[in-house]
């Protein structure tokens, strides 16, 4: 062989090792699923940012989620999309033929995109759009790919949110507000901003995978009496009077921990500010992020864990709030106002709206069922979710435990009677079991 061809092999391998180096790096970028968990994250500091209530927060990141599944299911022969397996979804757009595309590069765009379209202010989530094209650039992913990539993105993004605007959200924002009764037991505004119920019509919102708002209706509460020491709803009452008033160090942590209100209104004096949280969603897409990273699961078992948990934290809002409006019943910081002392104040802010069922119990629930599905059961992890919030790490020993956990922790908080926790907790749990059973998205 002669002294130029050696030249010429040597330059040949020389150019194929800069291309595998060069692809090596963008996936090692790029692929990487604590990106997507990033992703997820930055919706999550949006919707913290703009005080979105705990049910809307769950239906940013639902539709977000899915839009990201759905270009993770065209791209991998292994999923399934949803598209017929929930509620009214059409066929999603299939990748044109030959075009290089990046899936999850092209995931995460069309997350950003949706994430943008359903939260405000407008074009909140493009700045992050950009630095993600410009991640994939900088690590060495050529312009062909980021375009087709990005191209394939807003085809499905775009079919996400043509599909999500017909599940009667728009309709419910200018629905009749909640009328307040004075009829015993039934639930009215609290202190201290005295609001009006938050989103009475949110049982009408499409469902994913339930039938019906109704599917998963727990049992009827008992009924109010404060007449009789001896009755249920009364020994419900003191219980939580007698919880609040004994709190020892470990179960204001939980009450803390769990809080996840979105916007605490804060009195002191004549002086009121606001603090924010995230809303329990955004706690149980935050506890998603840290076990997919410690099962250190790969991109696009990320993608359907982050997904699958979003529809049952979805669905379980809708459940929940059927049975809020129909049993309208009164929380604890109202009954134990005027019946046993007025001075008397729960440890955590009561929310505005009903007690029966729990949402936390609910929606805590239903992620718990589906997150034991897809880790495993007696999956011990650390959630840091508060740190940021100044509340330290909780250790439990699997999803379920937790959200037993974040069920009683309303109890410490002094917002919920107990059968709002186990009814709610069982609640959830149907629905986490429907979600498991009925959808199909691994092959």
């Amino acid at each position: 062989m002669s002294k130029s061809i050696y030249v010429f092999a040597f330059l040949v391998m020389a150019a194929a090792g800069c291309t595998s180096s060069k692809e090596t790096d963008y996936q090692k970028t790029v692929h990487d699923p604590l990106l997507y968990c990033k992703t997820v994250k930055k919706l999550n500091d949006i919707v913290l940012e703009n005080n979105f209530p705990p049910m809307i927060a769950a239906r940013n990141y639902t539709y977000a989620n899915i839009a990201a599944y759905e270009v993770i299911s065209a791209g991998d022969s292994s999923y399934n999309s949803l598209s017929g397996q929930v509620k009214d979804m059409p066929a999603m757009p299939k990748p044109p033929a030959g075009a290089k595309i990046d899936y999850p590069l092209a995931a995460m765009l069309a997350f950003t995109k949706v994430g943008n379209a359903v939260t405000f202010p407008e074009g909140s989530m493009m700045e992050y759009y950009d630095h993600l094209k410009h991640i994939a650039d900088s690590s060495g992913m050529s312009e062909e790919m980021i375009n087709a990539s990005a191209a394939y993105a807003d085809t499905v993004s775009s079919a996400v949110l043509t599909w999500s605007k017909k599940d009667n959200y728009a309709p419910t924002r200018s629905a009749t507000k909640y009328t307040v009764s004075n009829e015993d037991g039934r639930w009215i505004p609290t202190p201290p901003a005295y609001s009006q119920a938050l989103e009475p019509h949110w049982m009408e919102i499409r469902t994913f995978v339930l039938d019906s708002a109704s599917q998963c209706k727990p049992v009827a509460p008992p009924p109010f009496n404060m007449k009789d020491t001896t009755s249920r709803f009364y020994r419900l009452t003191i219980e939580v009077k007698n919880r609040v008033d004994s709190l020892n160090d470990e179960q204001k942590h939980i009450a803390d921990f769990w809080d996840d209100n979105p916007f605490k209104l804060n009195v002191s004096g004549h002086v009121m500010f606001g603090t924010k949280k995230f809303s329990p969603a955004g706690h149980w897409m935050n506890i998603v992020g840290i076990a997919a990273e410690k099962k250190q699961a790969d991109f696009n078992t990320t993608v359907y864990a982050y997904t699958k948990t979003a529809v049952a934290i979805f669905d379980g809002f809708i459940s929940c709030w059927e049975e809020k409006f129909r049993s309208n019943r009164i929380r604890p910081e109202t009954v134990i106002d005027k019946y046993i002392d007025p001075n008397w104040r729960p440890y955590i802010q009561t929310p505005p709206f009903p007690a029966y069922t729990s949402g936390h119990s609910v929606i805590s629930g239903a992620a718990a069922e589906v997150m034991t599905d897809i880790f495993g059961d007696n999956f011990a992890y650390r959630d840091t979710s508060e740190l940021e919030f100044g509340i330290n790490h909780r250790n439990f020993t699997s999803f379920r435990q937790a959200a037993l956990e974040a069920s009683v922790s309303r109890l410490y908080g002094g917002i919920h009677y107990r059968d709002d926790l186990d009814m709610g907790n069982l609640q959830g749990k149907a629905v986490g079991t429907l979600v498991v059973t009925r959808l199909k998205m691994k092959k």
